[in-house]
């Protein structure tokens, strides 16, 4: 059978799960409304499939084995992951799944899009530009984008949910003209070579197995000339793996978030050259001096640094102790049969990676922001 072939099997067989697990919810609200009406079976067949990765397999026994069956199963762990987690994260964090930072008087809201901003005005993305989301999520960030630089988006995902959600969001907000969105795989995209002007990625390309692959395939469907930008997840340079205590932390935000393997600043820097680019500009957004609140404040229960009341039942429901009542109100749903089996198992992973990342976060061996802007050369 052709790699095309192929490839049109797998979207056959990733739509009839969609439709068989989720129905009708993504046309709900979102967050807790959509997370209720899940078809129990095929709920149950996403949690097995997801966390057969990750039960009774410890940092102590972590072995370069059982990360290498992780990064071959990437595509399957990660679109598992979000059949799982987006429902959880939309009522928790909202449609634009990433960190940011902050400044002095200004909302979450506020902070989230003006990250959005900051990496299009890097980029230098403008009106009528062909730019290219890889790994879009439920689309906030396309769409902020889109709004900012008159760009027109088009939206890579390899979960068919997700794209449902966005396509629903963007025509509620008068969008789908400059935007739209397409299933794939980001490491063997369908486009043509140098389709586009610029791309970018937003805390997604974690979930690639390799970062050279990933920056290969983005550097080949962009047009000579074009740029990349990237806010990724990296261990810092203090990270040490054959530290227990560390390894506990990364594998704890790897378990939480869907990701088969977490590389070092250098393994990133190494892969962005070695796939083409030449690196315009590049820096640890969470190491930036100045800021008057850290990028996991959200997570970590420092109410003092609320500024706005709109923002109060957002941070409640993100701190530990909104977390827990959140877990055992689902837990007590999944008991009596209201919410799908699974739903607290997944909720508990999540609150295992908030409490990792804010320890990665204190003890800087993790940013969820390092910045990468590189160009394809014009010759190229």
């Amino acid at each position: 059978m052709s790699p095309i072939a192929l490839e049109e099997q797998d979207h056959k067989r990733d739509a009839a799960f969609n439709k068989a697990m989720h129905g009708k919810s993504a046309q709900a609200r979102g967050g807790m409304t959509s997370m209720l009406q899940k078809d129990r079976a095929a709920q149950k067949a996403a949690v097995d499939e997801y966390f057969k990765h990750w039960d009774n397999k410890s940092a102590e026994d972590e072995t370069e084995e059982t990360r290498k069956e992780r990064r071959d199963e990437y595509a399957t762990l990660t679109r598992h992951y979000y059949n799982l987690a987006t429902d959880l994260y939309e009522y928790g964090w909202g449609q634009s799944f990433h960190f940011c930072r902050f400044a002095y008087g200004e909302s979450f809201r506020q902070a989230i899009a003006r990250h959005e901003h900051y990496l299009a005005h890097m980029m230098g993305l403008r009106d009528g530009m062909r730019v290219l989301d890889v790994g879009c999520g439920v689309g906030g960030p396309a769409r902020e984008i889109v709004k900012f630089s008159g760009a027109n988006v088009i939206g890579l995902n390899n979960n068919d949910y997700q794209i449902e959600r966005a396509t629903r969001y963007a025509e509620k907000e008068g969008l789908s003209h400059k935007l739209k969105y397409t299933k794939g795989d980001f490491m063997q995209m369908s486009f043509p070579d140098a389709s586009f002007d610029a791309v970018y990625a937003i805390e997604a390309t974690v979930h690639a197995p390799s970062l050279e692959g990933i920056y290969s395939e983005i550097f080949r469907v962009l047009k000579p000339g074009g740029v990349f930008g990237v806010y990724e997840w990296l261990m810092t340079d203090a990270y040490d793996n054959n530290n227990t205590e560390h390894k506990k932390i990364r594998l704890g935000i790897e378990i939480g978030d869907g990701i088969s393997n977490m590389e070092k600043v250098e393994v990133a820097l190494k892969a962005m050259a070695a796939a083409g680019f030449v690196m315009e500009h590049h820096e640890d957004l969470a190491d930036r001096e100045g800021d008057a609140a850290p990028w996991y404040w959200p997570l970590s229960g420092q109410l003092k640094y609320i500024s706005s009341l709109g923002d109060i039942p957002t941070i409640l429901r993100m701190t530990k102790i909104g977390r827990g009542i959140i877990h055992k109100f689902v837990g007590a749903l999944e008991v009596v049969g209201i919410a799908p089996g699974g739903t607290q198992k997944t909720a508990d992973s999540l609150a295992l990676a908030a409490d990792c990342l804010v320890a990665g976060g204190q003890q800087k061996l993790f940013t969820p922001m390092y910045l990468m802007v590189g160009r394809k050369p014009a010759t190229a």
